[in-house]
This record gives structure tokens, C-alpha cells and sequence, in this order.
């Protein structure tokens, strides 16, 4: 194995190859140990203190969830299922390439469970990776019994490495999209491994306008709802793509809530030019399949509006991102029935939740999460229908 590791053709941005090859035999920890909150409270900390991440409001709520406060509330709900609980040993995380700070969620999760965790991370230099990693290394520095459970990598599409790091972890945890699961899983796991996928999935928003009308701070709508989409140019699952309004004052609210979108949006996005171009190639294909399909009148490409009549999956294949939104007015949420197939995941929600639950109780394939807007991006220990804790931890009997 550790001849095998040096061979390979990686970068590491936290541990280095003797590290890596000794993970298969570190031993594992129980959940929520008191050194793991410790650690985490401490990086909860430090990432605070550095003036740049202020700049990035993901890596300030990744920080406030990495807060002991948070954890121990956590683990009392963990804790309620009783028996001997520990880590189940290695992990392999395969973070998607799009969303800056997933990788470190996934990451958080493993080492929670008392994993030692082998973590391949985005190809692309995100900021809010340098800010974060320079954070880890500083405070592993007091944590150094931590050191051998943490390995974060870089390397490009290179089934030997899969195949090695696959060999020997006992769970995989591939983030990405259905492309990215296919390639990793060409590489076998170890006869008792097991995998947690999370492949490519949509959301959708549902606004009651009547309701939203009734919001004094419209600003902070229009915030929360620019973190759900334009923060991570709307690639992440959780960033809905259609919006279905509801209620009866749906001409008053739109026009309220796109134009307090768009003034942020003029404020804080960084458009390209080449986006506006993606935009229209999505809009004229979507016509070409669908003649109840109408371009809204903007201000310009910065937030792009396309009204619907109807609902059907086709829409699917032609959806867009960096502020690309198909509209849907509904006088009957079951009209969504068949869009939340298994590829839908979040809906995001302004409003009242009662007829949501119904959709959700239809039998619908879809729909592992309804969160408020603002809320998308929360990240649980349940994600995609998954119970991480449970998957990513093995309980003893004793009897």
C-alpha cells in the first residue's frame, strides 16, 4: 500500500502520503467524542477570526455549525437510540467540483462518526477552500492525535488512484452528479464497504404571493433568496430553478420580489458575458420543444424570467443556471406531481408547509427536503434522504 500511494500522482493540501497509506489502520473513535467537539469548536473559532472569510457567507455558516453548541445537540439526538456506537473506519469523500464548501461538510460528517478520512477535494482554487484549509492546519497544530484522520487531496480523473483509495476505505461518499458516480464506481470496494451517492438532483421554490406581500422585510427575502441561488451560480442541487407561485396576488408579488432580486443582484453578482449566452442557447431550446413557453421582459441577462403553462418533465432537460428561472403559477401544488421525481430534491418554500406535506405524502419519488427560503444550503446530518450517522457509523450488539 505505501509503496503503491507514493506512485500516485497527488497533490496534498493537508497530510501527505505516509499519512494516507496508514489510514486502513487507525483506530476508530466513538461519535461525537469530546476531542472531536474540541477540535471543531476551536476551528469554529479561528475561521471567524480570519478578516478574509467574513467576505463569504458559506464559510461563515460553516463555521457557526461547527460550534460545540451545535454538536452536542447532535449527539443527545444521536445518543437516544442507545448500544455501542463507533466509526465504521475509512472514508472517501469525493466532493463535488462546484460547491466551494461541501467538501468540508462531508468531511465534518466522517470525522463526527469518529472516521479517519481520506477527502478528495475541488479541482478549481476556491477561496473559501484556502481560507478554511489554512484554518484546519493551524489548529491541527494543537490537535495533533487528529492528524492521522485527516487527508485532503487533489487529482484529476485517474481511475488507479480511485481504485486505491476505493480498496481501502469502508465507505465511499461520492458528491458530484451521475457522471462522477459512473466513473468512481469502476473501482471496487472492499468486501464490506459500503457507498452514500448523491448524484445530480434539481429543486424548486414555491411562493405563496399573498404571504410574501404580507413580509415587511422584503430586502431580506430577496437576500435569502440570492443565498439560495446567484451565491453558487444556482449549480448546487439545492438551488432551485423553477419558482411555482401560488395565492392570489401573484402580478403584485412577482414584480415586488424579482425587482428586490435584481437590485441585489446588480449589487453583489459578477455576471460574464458568457452566461447571457448559455442563457438564450437554454431559452430557444426550451422553446423548440415547448410552444407554451414565454420569455418575461427584464432589465437585462442578469436575472433571466421564462413563464410556463405547464409542468412537464421535458422542462427539465433545458434548465440553466446564474440566475435562469422557469415560473409556474399554481392553483393545485399536486400539479407537481410529476416533477418531483426521484431527481428532485429540495423545495424551498414561502408560506405554509400543509399542502407541501400532502405533495410529499402523494407518493412521489422525490422530495427529501422542505426548508424555507434562505434554508437550502443548511446542511444536516440528513441530506438526500440519507441518515449519514447511521451510514457512516456501525453499532455493536451486546447483549
Amino acid at each position: 500500500m505505501r509503496q503503491k500511494v507514493k506512485e500516485l500522482s497527488i497533490e496534498y493540501l493537508i497530510g501527505d502520503s505516509e499519512l494516507l497509506s496508514n489510514m486502513e489502520t487507525v483506530a476508530v473513535k466513538t461519535p461525537f467524542s469530546d476531542e472531536i467537539l474540541t477540535f471543531f469548536n476551536a476551528l469554529s473559532k479561528k475561521m471567524l477570526s480570519i478578516p478574509e472569510a467574513r467576505q463569504y457567507p458559506d464559510v461563515v455558516t460553516l463555521a457557526f455549525w461547527l460550534r460545540r453548541s451545535h454538536f452536542l445537540k447532535e449527539k443527545e439526538l444521536f445518543e437516544t437510540e442507545g448500544g455501542l456506537c463507533m466509526g465504521r473506519g475509512t472514508v472517501f469523500h469525493i466532493a463535488p467540483s462546484n460547491v466551494p464548501v461541501n467538501y468540508f461538510y462531508s468531511f465534518a460528517t466522517g470525522l463526527i462518526c469518529g472516521n479517519a478520512n481520506i477527502v478528495r477535494l475541488p479541482s478549481k482554487d476556491f477561496p473559501q477552500v484556502m481560507i478554511i484549509n489554512q484554518a484546519v492546519k493551524e489548529v491541527l497544530e494543537e490537535f495533533k492525535t487528529l492528524k492521522d484522520y485527516i487527508c485532503f487531496i487533489r487529482y484529476g480523473h485517474d481511475q488507479e488512484i480511485n481504485d486505491v483509495l476505493s480498496a481501502v476505505s469502508d465507505v465511499r461518499v461520492i458528491w458530484g452528479g451521475d457522471a462522477t458516480v459512473k466513473e468512481v464506481r469502476n473501482s471496487a470496494l472492499r468486501p464490506r464497504g459500503t457507498e452514500v451517492v448523491f448524484a445530480d438532483r434539481y429543486s424548486l421554490c414555491v411562493v405563496d404571493a399573498d404571504k410574501y406581500l404580507d413580509i415587511e422585510d422584503k430586502k431580506q427575502v430577496a437576500s435569502d433568496f440570492y443565498n439560495d441561488t446567484y451565491l453558487t451560480d444556482q449549480n448546487a442541487c439545492t438551488s432551485p430553478r423553477i419558482v411555482i407561485w401560488t395565492g392570489k396576488q401573484r402580478e403584485s408579488a412577482k414584480e415586488l420580489f424579482w425587482d428586490e432580486l435584481h437590485k441585489l443582484a446588480e449589487q453583489k453578482y459578477t455576471y460574464q458575458d458568457i452566461q447571457g449566452v448559455n442563457k438564450l442557447d437554454s431559452l430557444y431550446c426550451l422553446g423548440a420543444e415547448n410552444e407554451d413557453v414565454h420569455l418575461i421582459e427584464g432589465k437585462d441577462n442578469l436575472l433571466v424570467r421564462v413563464r410556463v403553462e405547464s409542468l412537464k418533465k421535458e422542462l427539465l432537460k433545458n434548465m440553466e443556471n446564474s440566475g435562469y428561472f422557469l415560473e409556474y403559477d399554481s392553483d393545485d401544488l399536486m400539479e407537481l406531481t410529476d416533477l418531483c421525481e426521484q431527481k428532485c430534491q429540495t423545495i424551498s418554500y414561502i408560506g405554509e408547509t400543509k399542502e407541501l406535506r400532502k405533495l410529499a405524502e402523494s407518493g412521489v419519488r422525490g422530495i427529501d427536503r422542505i426548508v424555507p427560503v434562505g434554508k437550502t444550503m443548511d446542511f444536516s446530518f440528513v441530506w438526500d434522504g440519507y441518515d449519514l450517522l447511521e451510514r457512516l457509523t456501525r453499532r455493536i450488539s451486546i447483549v
